[in-house]
């Protein structure tokens, strides 16, 4: 009796189990509806090779004092721009103004000099002039009596009397001459000392404008090595300056890629602190000598100005070497769990299935599939409206 109640309960229980089985596979998958799907195709992109590198300005400058002082103003901070011929830096420099003080009494007493000069210059011409006029008074007296002489007109003395005034004369003559030449000779002499104390006073003058240092360059500070009270000193850095309006990138290139970048070639350009803009460069220097530590080479690209660029940041470069068919899907498409990458396949009934997939690059917001799907799968776009697989997707 009861082995025949055991094998009644054992059918009853296999019976209801049955039920519950077939009622499971009969059960519907949810459905969903408003999620968008793509269809996964084939497309041709360019093959890049990308480097890393990092922005420099094109043109960047340090500046230094010509002079030796102390800093008493300094009008620029890190940050702050700054236009050509500002002025940046001021520094006590009172010795170069007392050499433009001596300098310019030099000139004073230089011109002195020279009034002088000139006063005794006229004396010598006028003496010269009177001189060369006895001198003639003289050679006509003489010529007459040379003809008294020959008649007998005149005595020895008398003759002898008018010929040393002739030869006293000539001798007075070339006496003003040497004083008049040797007063020209000291004019000039004051002319080059005067010239030689303009000479100095522009030297001082320079020296002074020395303790002002403009900007050579319109840019932005972007280091300060210096404060006010600090000492000056030619060769010693003050202020660093940039413009920044130009910049590069210079990007390590490995030397196997070397052989496919060429000078101008153009390479897309993006900067992780602008987000994902992509800029347009130009290759205008690649340095020949390699890094021995990384054996690359620094390949220099001219890119664009932009207002939130600075020295330092870091950068990426595209150099397009061809063409290649991947498979890409949207960057939303792709959920992460872990270390691990998915996306939601819809099959043939619709439903809704977690594939596993390898991503390779990134091109704006679609990434490339390495492996995982194949080419006509339809994807799930947004793989963040689902919230599991399973599920029907109209």
């Amino acid at each position: 009796m009861k082995t025949k109640l055991s094998i009644i309960l054992l059918f009853v229980l296999l019976a209801t189990a049955c039920g519950k089985k077939h009622e499971a596979a009969t059960e519907k998958p949810a459905v969903v509806s408003g999620i968008s799907t793509e269809l996964v195709s084939n497309s041709s992109t360019s093959d890049y090779y990308e480097a890393v590198g990092t922005v420099r300005a094109k043109t960047s400058t340090v500046l230094s004092a010509k002079v030796v002082g102390s800093i008493t103003a300094l009008h620029a901070r890190e940050g702050n721009r700054v236009r050509a011929g500002q002025t940046l830096i001021e520094i006590d420099n009172r010795d170069a103004r007392t050499q433009v003080s001596k300098a310019q009494a030099g000139v004073r007493e230089a011109q002195t000099g020279t009034d002088e000069v000139d006063k005794n210059i006229r004396a010598a011409e006028s003496a010269k002039a009177a001189a060369e006029a006895s001198k003639a008074l003289a050679a006509s007296t003489l010529k007459r009596y040379q003809v008294l002489r020959e008649r007998q007109s005149v005595s020895p003395q008398e003759f002898d009397e008018v010929e040393t005034k002739y030869k006293v004369a000539v001798v007075e003559v070339e006496r003003a001459e040497r004083m008049l030449q040797s007063l020209t000779a000291r004019k000039n002499m004051v002319l080059a000392r005067i010239d030689s104390a303009k000479a100095d006073v522009d030297v001082a003058q320079v020296q002074v404008g020395y303790a002002r240092i403009t900007s050579p360059i319109n840019g932005v500070v972007i280091t300060k090595h210096a404060e006010v009270g600090s000492l000056a000193a030619p060769g010693t850095p003050l202020l660093t300056i940039e413009d920044s309006t130009r910049y590069r990138l210079e990007a390590a290139v490995e030397e196997s890629q070397l052989r496919n970048i060429r000078l101008g070639a153009t390479a897309i350009v993006t900067i992780d602190a602008l987000g994902q803009e992509e800029m347009s460069g130009r290759v205008v220097e690649i340095v020949p000598a390699a890094d021995p530590a990384s054996r690359s080479y620094t390949v220099k690209i001219d890119i664009p100005g932009k207002s939130l660029l600075r020295s330092g940041l870091f950068g990426k470069a595209r150099f397009v070497s061809g063409e290649r068919e991947i498979l890409v899907v949207p960057s939303k498409a792709i959920l992460q769990r872990g270390q691990l990458n998915y996306v939601y396949v819809v099959d043939a009934s619709g439903i809704a299935r977690m594939r596993l997939i390898t991503l390779g690059k990134q091109s704006g917001d679609r990434v490339e599939v390495l492996s995982g799907l194949s080419n006509s799968e339809r994807i799930v776009s947004d793989g963040t409206s689902l919230n599991r697989e399973g599920v029907k997707v109209q």
